[in-house]
């Protein structure tokens, strides 16, 4: 979320640099926490370097396996300490394979991908 500056009443929307450590730890822990978990990413305007006042970033996860339904899996990890909004987009290693050469997010998302964990 936007940080305000001890010396200046102006808000400051965090930038690449900021959003990638965050997100590098965030994928971490989820890496740890996780054995299912093989990758996670970023991808979108952050990713791009086009962000701006506003821009959320975009996550996906790549688990093993999951029993759980696609609109049900992103619950299951805590955005908060995030210092933008995120939308997260988790896959299972064949959801993604098969999306990234039929089309969707997947196969979008796959030309511009930051890698941030993989097992």
């Amino acid at each position: 979320m936007p940080v305000r500056s001890l010396a200046s009443s102006v808000l400051r929307w965090p930038d690449r640099d900021a959003v990638d450590q965050a997100v590098r730890a965030w994928g971490a822990d989820v890496g740890r926490s996780d054995e299912r978990v093989l990758r996670v990413g970023y991808f979108g305007s952050y990713a791009r370097g086009d962000w701006g006042v506003g821009s959320d970033v975009d996550l996906v996860v790549i688990l093993s396996g999951s029993d759980e339904r696609f609109e049900r899996r992103p619950l299951a990890y805590e955005l908060g300490r995030l210092p933008v909004p995120a939308d997260l987009f988790v896959y299972t290693i064949d959801e993604w394979d098969h999306m990234s050469r039929e089309g969707g997010v997947p196969r979008s998302a796959g030309l511009e991908v930051v890698w941030v964990f993989e097992r």
